[in-house]
């Protein structure tokens, strides 16, 4: 059945807004505390979870997870021309051939972002010359290879044509990463633009978030959201930015899967399969809000998306 995304928005005012579902398809956006160490076993720890993958922005396993059901995803975030040698490579043949399971690798982490944002900031030729050195060689090893994760911006879609490009045949991904920050009529349309441009590739939504908003506006959000994402055949995984505690959130408190005491928010329950927990998360008065990644302008709603 067909419907227009003012339509899907429309009837998510009807669902409950406290779900208890599990997804096979969730993921952990893992970002480390040095300051709460023991937050990291939450995600491992809480019966009825089902998060079956997770990844780090690096290409070394948490040592938090070393021995858990999670698949570590390496990622490549950056590269410079400086760069020596293959470290990524090298890693994660060394991996494998140590019998970690790796199915799956990311690409270059918001290339086509500033590091104020948390984007790698790295040229298309550069990108290209790198993954073909240190990514692409690792399809000899079963591995499928994620495009790089690009922002939410216009800038994106021609990052990855330029790219693309500079490769000139030599880089071939299985599957695009989508990162978006905002509401979820321009994400299902962005979403949707991406099927349109890549239409042989699955799409993972390896950040996603709808920061500063109210918390019952930002429940709402991540409900239709995963909803929507596990109705979607082409979206294979995805993970929720919000593993933190949210009095150092750069999306806002009410984003967060941990209060500002480390326990479970309503999102972060919700995330992992369980029930509402009425824990209101707060903000550090004083953090600044910035994105890791950003999509400041929201595409028109216009496109027809199938459920």
């Amino acid at each position: 059945m067909w419907f227009t995304i003012r339509t899907i928005t429309a009837l998510s005012a009807l669902l409950p807004l406290a779900l208890s579902t599990s997804s096979p398809k969730r993921g952990l956006c893992h970002v480390p505390s040095s300051e709460h160490s023991t937050d990291d076993k939450i995600w491992i720890s809480t019966p009825g979870s089902d998060l079956s993958w997770y990844y780090n922005y690096g290409y070394e396993p948490s040592a938090a997870y070393t021995n858990s059901k999670l698949e570590f995803v390496p990622m490549l975030w950056g590269a410079s021309e400086k760069d020596v040698g293959t470290p990524f490579l090298d890693s994660v043949t060394a991996q494998i051939n140590g019998g970690s399971k790796i199915s799956y690798v990311l690409g270059f982490n918001e290339p086509d972002g500033t590091t104020f944002t948390g984007g790698s900031n790295i040229s298309a030729d550069l990108a290209a010359s790198t993954w073909k050195k240190q990514i692409e060689p690792l399809k000899k090893l079963n591995v499928s290879l994620g495009a790089p994760a690009v922002t939410g911006s216009p800038n994106g879609f021609t990052w990855l044509e330029n790219w693309l490009k500079a490769c000139d045949g030599g880089c071939n991904p299985d599957f695009i990463p989508v990162h978006w920050y905002g509401n979820f009529e321009g994400m299902a349309s962005h979403i949707g633009q991406v099927m349109g441009t890549y239409p042989n590739m699955t799409i993972w939504v390896t950040e996603w978030g709808f920061p500063n908003q109210e918390l019952r506006v930002t429940q709402e959000f991540y409900n239709i959201s995963t909803q929507w994402f596990d109705r979607m055949e082409i979206i294979t995984h995805y993970s929720y930015f919000g593993a933190f505690r949210s009095d150092v959130s750069n999306v806002g408190p009410n984003a967060t899967m941990l209060t500002q005491k480390g326990e479970l928010t309503d999102i972060g329950s919700w995330y992992l399969g369980g029930v509402a927990t009425n824990n209101i998360p707060k903000s550090d008065a004083g953090q600044i809000a910035r994105f890791a990644g950003w999509s400041l302008v929201v595409l028109a709603a216009s496109v027809w998306i199938m459920l």
